[in-house]
């Protein structure tokens, strides 16, 4: 007896006074109402009948082109057959929910009125709002297709990974769901407002020199001391006391400067180092849109007495024997996985490594001197972005090792600003290695973004078989700008007949 009163009541009194909530639909589109709590028991009051689901046969309700699933009452084709008031309740009527629905057509009023509104920022990734939580957890989502309303289709995912501001539109998205073999579709427009993002100011940096720098100079000798900084956009000058540096090349001390790959280096050039240059404090000054910063820089001579000659130039020798034998110079951890990561450029000749010359090269800085390496090839998961993957290798070493190969490529020129960029960020020291060259063999510059890098950080030359033996010149000099070894090393004093690593 509990259903017919039920009924009875909607009969006499209409909807209870509660106030429905409105649902509006577009005509042909799908359209679930909630009922979460209730036992399904779903009345209609439309213009034209009224009628319980729930006690409806299946069949009934494919003839009204209605399905109660999960708890919803699942309208597969609206038309405006299916406009009216809606409520479900619990059989003791502790929980009601009530609708009203209404549906539209494109010629009416409400097809303009329904849009969503979104915001989104250039160069930024965008994705529409095409998504119908309650039928997606009713249904599978067989397809999504979106378009631009003036345009033809702008993606089957409605994304875009850098919006620009002519994306901005009116986009119609069609989802299609699936139901006893039958497509179903549902319908979302947005109208999608695009801005144009405010880049935060850059902040105005010098990279090197560092702040109170001393740069040794031998009397009567040329110097250059080269002032890096970062944007190209910042002013640079060099000062000498309270004094502007001239820029004319005739002068005894001048700066020239220069700008690629947004750094900016302005190079300070005493032609004959004197003993006046000595006691003058110079000083780089970077401007940028109202930022300022400077470093200075002293001049201090080399005194050339026997120990000091000595060292001088057995420095390197004597430094990587302390590390062997007893052990200085050890760092405490830093966090760092990697005491260096190896990383290739195109070579602007034919002498850089080959294949297998780098394995070679991963091999004896590994087994022989026991550095921790991360190798592009070996140590990065697949799948991962390569620029992504390049940066994480930087943020976990604590030197990057830049080295020429021919004839690969790899990593393309245009992801050296990323690493420049990163390298600046996180202060990571750089070893780059070139080629050596001669006239004869000269077959271009390196690429700029290549030529700020070598500025960067300290320079060796890889010179081809001379190179491969333990003892050599480039093997001493890289080991001298990695940093000593983290873990364990596996040092092998060989006799002195094994020049070359097998």
């Amino acid at each position: 007896m509990i259903v017919p009163l039920l009924v009875l009541f909607v009969l006499l009194t209409g909807m209870p006074s509660m106030t429905p909530k409105e649902i509006k639909i577009l005509a042909g589109d799908m359209v679930a109402l909630p009922c979460q709590g209730c036992e399904e028991l779903w009345r209609i009051g439309t213009k034209h009948e009224r009628h319980v689901y729930n006690n409806m046969s299946a069949a009934e309700q494919r003839r009204m082109g209605v399905v109660v699933l999960k708890q919803n009452l699942v309208i597969l084709n609206a038309s405006v057959n299916h406009e009216g008031n809606y409520s479900c309740s619990s059989l003791n009527g502790s929980s009601q929910c009530f609708f009203n629905l209404r549906v539209y057509t494109p010629q009416s009023e409400e097809y303009e009125e329904e849009i969503m509104l979104m915001h989104c920022f250039t160069r930024e990734s965008c994705e529409l709002h095409c998504q119908e939580k309650s039928l997606e957890k009713i249904f599978e989502n067989t397809n999504t297709i979106c378009h631009k309303e003036d345009n033809e289709a702008v993606s089957a995912q409605c994304y875009s990974s850098n919006i620009d501001m002519k994306d901005s539109g009116t986009y119609t998205c069609i989802q299609s769901y699936k139901y006893e073999g039958q497509l179903y579709k549902k319908t979302i427009r947005t109208r999608l407002k695009v801005h144009k993002t405010v880049d935060p100011p850059v902040t105005a940096t010098i990279i090197k020199p560092h702040n109170n720098s001393v740069v040794e100079v031998e009397l009567g000798s040329k110097k250059e001391i080269p002032c890096l900084a970062s944007p190209c956009s910042a002013v640079l000058h060099w000062l000498s006391g309270n004094s502007f540096v001239d820029t004319v090349e005739s002068s005894s001390i001048f700066y020239k400067e220069e700008c690629n790959n947004d750094s900016l280096v302005a190079t300070l050039i005493f032609k004959a180092v004197s003993e006046k240059d000595l006691s003058t404090q110079y000083t780089c000054k970077i401007e940028s849109e109202g930022q300022s910063g400077y470093v200075t820089v002293s001049l201090k001579k080399i005194v050339m007495g026997v120990t000091v000659t000595v060292y001088a130039k057995f420095k390197i020798d004597i430094i990587l024997f302390l590390r062997d034998t007893v052990g200085w110079f050890n760092s405490t951890s830093d966090g760092k996985n990697y005491d260096g990561f190896l990383m290739c450029y195109k070579s602007n000749t034919d002498r850089g490594l080959n294949d297998q010359d780098r394995k070679w090269l991963e091999s004896v800085l590994e087994e022989r001197f026991g550095y921790s390496l991360c190798i592009f090839d070996r140590d990065i998961l697949p799948g991962k972005a390569v620029a992504e993957a390049v940066l994480d290798c930087i943020e976990q070493s604590r030197t990057v090792v830049l080295v020429p190969t021919s004839p690969d490529p790899h990593p393309e020129c245009g992801l050296l600003s990323a690493i420049h960029e990163a390298l600046v960020e996180r202060q990571t020291h750089l070893v780059f290695v070139n080629t050596e060259v001669t006239e004869d063999s000269r077959s271009g510059l390196l690429p700029e973004a290549l030529q700020f890098l070598s500025m960067t950080g300290d320079c060796i030359t890889w010179k081809g078989k001379r190179s491969m033996a333990l003892s050599s010149s480039f093997l001493k000099q890289l080991r001298y700008y990695l940093p000593p070894p983290q873990r364990t090393q596996k040092l092998q004093f060989l006799p002195q007949t094994s020049h070359v690593f097998p």
